[in-house]
């Protein structure tokens, strides 16, 4: 397989395929994210109506004013639920902020799991139709396929298939309505300023569905920018920091960046639609001792998914220290 390409995979060959047709899929999905960290996914649950759906309410919303948009804005939660404004995160290690805004829909806990006390209530906007109603759909539909995955990547692990389904169970995961909104005046652009700069994301995996216009890149393994562009159907996976630490880098944590792909491009906005799928904060994200060896040494230290999420905010400006 190219080390530089990223594995185009059908979700209905491990979810109902036969053995033999499951068995493909887990190699080459698991190589894809030992090579590149990233993977294209066909058949992943949401429907096109509900994708449609989905993006109509976010247009909707991102088209309201500031001031409307900012009475769902509630800084005290640390970005984790609700609106967050223009310009306030910043990728790791930059001092420019992404010339992006946001929205954060997290986990319902509905079984009396006692962790809902570590989530803050969701915040829907009352003034879109259909808003929360779409979005928890989309909600579950991605955690029930993230879970699935991750059956398909504990396999490849060499792990029981249902490894991390007790360690996502009510996990800690975030849907995020993104718009990368249009500027008119470039020479408005703050210098060093992107829609994306290059980051890893914090969490196990992330389903990533649209954007509406090109820009997505990974970082291969020779340092080389590739671009990502999945077809309509598709969904894009990409590995996490949580999950790169648990197996001490043998899935990558891929350094990925939207960019502008020219001048123009500024003038359009672009929307997507991550689900960032996270594990219960008391995971223990300590190496797995398969992934350790004397040529693959321990490369983190013992932590828990709670502890590095934190740690996380704090560097992307959206926790205080």
């Amino acid at each position: 397989m190219d080390k530089n390409k990223i594995a185009v995979v059908d979700y209905l060959d491990y979810s109902q395929g036969d053995e033999e047709t499951r068995s493909k899929f887990v190699q080459e999905f698991g190589d894809s994210f030992s090579n590149m960290g990233f993977a294209i996914v066909r058949n992943h649950g949401v429907t096109e109506e509900l994708k449609a759906q989905l993006f109509d309410v976010s247009k909707k919303f991102f088209a309201l004013s500031d001031d409307v948009k900012r009475r769902y804005e509630d800084e005290s939660n640390h970005g984790q639920r609700g609106y967050i404004s223009k310009n306030k995160e910043s990728a790791k290690g930059k001092d420019v902020p992404d010339l992006k805004e946001f929205y954060h829909i997290g986990q319902v806990v509905e079984d009396g799991d006692p962790i809902a006390a570590e989530y803050a209530d969701n915040i829907f906007p009352d003034v879109i139709e259909d808003f929360e109603r779409v979005t928890k759909q989309v909600y579950s539909t991605f955690e029930n396929t993230g879970r699935n995955l991750l059956r398909a990547a504990a396999v490849y692990l060499g792990l029981e298939e249902k490894y991390f389904d007790d360690k996502i169970h009510n996990g800690n995961s975030i849907l995020r309505l993104l718009h990368y909104y249009p500027v008119q005046d470039v020479s408005q652009i703050p210098e060093g300023a992107v829609r994306a700069a290059a980051h890893g994301d914090i969490n196990l995996i992330t389903l990533l569905m649209g954007g509406s216009a090109e820009g997505l890149q990974a970082q291969s393994l020779d340092g080389e920018w590739i671009p990502v562009s999945p077809k309509e159907d598709e969904i894009v996976i990409n590995i996490g920091d949580m999950l790169a630490r648990l197996t001490n880098n043998r899935f990558r944590s891929t350094q990925h960046q939207v960019i502008t792909p020219d001048e123009a491009s500024w003038t359009t906005p672009r929307y997507s639609t991550p689900f960032f799928l996270h594990p219960r904060s008391d995971m223990d994200l300590t190496c797995l001792d398969s992934c350790v060896s004397d040529e693959n040494p321990k490369a983190y230290s013992d932590m828990t998914a709670g502890e590095f999420l934190t740690e996380r905010l704090i560097e992307l400006g959206l926790k205080k220290s």
